[in-house]
Formats: C-alpha cells, structure tokens, sequence
C-alpha cells in the first residue's frame, strides 16, 4: 500500500499544484477507501497540504512570482479561523458543511468558466487588506471543519475581486500550508496520526507540487490557469457529493 499511496499522492499534488490548490480533498477520501480511519486521514491530508505546497511556495518566492503584501492578511486570518474551525468539527453537522460547501464549489468552478477573461492590465493591482482578511477568515474556517486546505474558496474569491490567475495560484500555494498546518495541530491533538502513511505521502506531495508549478508558471498562460481551477474545483465538488449521499 506504500508504493500506491506515494504515485496517488505525486499525482494529485502535481495536478492540483497548477491550479496553487492543495490536493488533500482528493487524499483524505482516497485514504478512506483504503481503510484508514477518517480521523487519521484528516491529519494526513492537512500535514500533506503544508509541505507539498511549501514546496510549490519555495520554487514561486525564488522566481519572484509572489505578491507577499496581499498573502499575509490571509494567512493569518486562514491560520487562526482554521484552528476554530477543527474545534467546531466536533459540534457541527458534517453534512451541513458538506452541502453548503458543494454549493459553493459549484458555483466557484462554474464561475472559473465563464468568467469573462480580461488583458493583463485590466487585474488589479492594489491590496485591499480587509477584504482579503475576511477571504482568508473564511478559507481557515472551512479548512478547519473539512480537514482540507482552503484553497478553493480562497482562489474564486480573488478571482472575483479581479485578481490575475497566475498570481491567484501563487497566492493560495502560499497561503494554503499555514491554514493546513493549523488545522493539522488541532487534529492530532485530538487523535491519531499514521506517520509512516504521512511520510510518504507528504515526501510525494513536495515533488508532485513542485513540478506542477513548473509546469504551470513555464507552459500556461492566464486562460488555461483558470480552466484548472475550474476543473479543480468541479473535481472537488463531485467528490464531496459522493461522500454526502
């Protein structure tokens, strides 16, 4: 089961690296169908989110494709609403959660579709600081309460507030690993954790997220960015459905 959990989780972390999405809502129900306790996945999928996209983080900040003035109020607001939402997990109805965020899923990959493309000088470039502060607030909140990254509420967000897509991506591949890593903490305080699963899961991500965002920066341009995410966030919804009904 080693060798199948490291090519699952190079793949999904190349995959969803070119849309700067954390792939753990792939891994956690992957996890699951294999026979490891939803508990446990959780953690593991967090945890794999934090390094796998520090990885895609690493290579964006070396090429100097990040804006850090517009990531910081979001991570610090995805990063303590994360650990709220883990706490809450315990309180909440999962399949509320569940449906709502399906709803929102949809709505975001559906608006990545259609959203009408606009020419390089027409994306903002200004940081609105408490707009992007309630976007993070409520990326950590749900991040925490499903046990993923928040990277697809964050992108459609900026996506909507006219932020480039290429910048989107490099944003949530920087954010996504602080809100993960909270959650992350707050669930193995509460649990388990599988650490030789975690290892090679996370040794996989690192190398999938790196080469995804290679291969997003060099070979796509803005149109084909948000085409993934689009795809990305679809894949997400039709996943959470099956996991609701």
């Amino acid at each position: 089961m080693d060798f199948l959990v490291f090519g699952i989780s190079l793949v999904a972390a190349f995959i969803f690296a070119l849309g700067g999405v954390g792939a753990a809502i792939i891994l956690i129900p992957i996890l699951v169908s294999l026979g490891i306790p939803i508990n446990m996945a959780k953690p593991i999928g967090l945890f794999y989110n934090t390094v796998s996209l520090t990885g895609a983080s690493i290579s964006n900040i070396k090429h100097k494709r990040l804006d850090f003035k517009i990531g910081i109020p979001i991570i610090i607001a995805s990063f303590l609403f994360a650990i709220i939402g883990a706490y809450a997990s315990k309180f909440i109805p999962g399949n509320v959660i569940l449906i709502l965020f399906v709803a929102f899923l949809l709505f975001s990959g559906f608006m990545f579709l259609f959203h009408k493309n606009k020419n390089e000088d027409q994306y903002r470039i200004d940081r609105p600081y408490f707009r992007l502060t309630l976007v993070g607030a409520f990326a950590g909140l749900l991040s925490g309460l499903l046990g993923i990254g928040g990277g697809g509420i964050i992108s459609p967000l900026m996506l909507m507030m006219g932020f480039n897509p290429k910048k989107i991506a490099a944003i949530t591949a920087f954010v996504v690993p602080f809100s993960s890593f909270s959650g992350f903490l707050t669930y193995w305080a509460m649990g388990n954790v599988n650490w030789r699963i975690l290892i090679i899961a996370s040794v996989a991500g690192v190398i999938g997220a790196t080469l995804g965002t290679m291969v997003m920066h060099k070979k796509l341009n803005h149109n084909h960015v948000k085409k993934i995410l689009a795809v990305i966030l679809l894949i997400m919804a039709v996943k959470l459905l099956f996991k609701v009904f």
